[in-house]
């Protein structure tokens, strides 16, 4: 048998699961009661000026987050806005619209994939300090710079967006605020 030619990139181990939802405080209560999922937690994001398949947009979106084991859920609600979720929700409705994965450098990677005409179609950073982004344990949670890249994959197989995330530990002091557009 022959080995596997190198994959173009390295992707750590899965992040999360993104599911598109309606209502995410009555997605909350199925995914909990049913499946024994959670807790979730629950936050409202406001994104401005990101870009979203090249044009600029505003948009709020609640995220709630829970885990199975070691392995995040999050459940994405667009209060209001355009983005890849809104696109999704309206094609098909509620379920899994992404996958995310985490390199270690978000610029070489998106080169990379741009040379194989792969490109982002939402993408921003932003600093959390508490939310579950790498560990269900609240108590080994720290600082992080999150910067979010989702792929354009519209005619590859798969039909599910890739999403990257570059995720960098900060210190408390630091003056990284939200940055819309990283990559331009």
């Amino acid at each position: 048998m022959k080995d596997a030619p190198a994959p173009l990139l390295k992707l750590g181990t899965l992040n999360h699961i993104g599911l598109v939802v309606e209502n995410i405080e009555k997605a909350v209560e199925f995914y909990s009661s049913i499946f024994g999922l959670g807790p979730f937690t629950i936050d409202t994001y406001s994104l401005e000026g990101v870009n979203f398949r090249g044009k600029p947009v505003d948009a709020v979106m609640k995220a709630a987050f829970g885990f199975s084991g070691d392995l995040m859920v999050e459940l994405v609600e667009v209060v209001e806005g355009e983005t890849p979720h809104t696109e999704f929700f309206r094609a098909r409705g509620d379920g899994v619209q992404h996958l995310a994965f985490p390199v270690d450098d978000m610029e070489s990677s998106l080169a990379k994939l741009a040379e194989r005409g792969i490109k982002p179609i939402f993408e921003y950073k932003f600093i959390v300090n508490d939310a579950p982004v790498t560990d269900p344990d609240p108590s080994r949670r720290r600082p992080m710079e999150v910067w979010e890249a989702y792929l354009d994959t519209e005619g590859h197989p798969g039909g599910t967006v890739i999403q990257l995330m570059q995720i960098t530990e900060i210190s408390e002091e630091s003056d990284v605020t939200f940055v819309a557009n990283p990559g331009t």
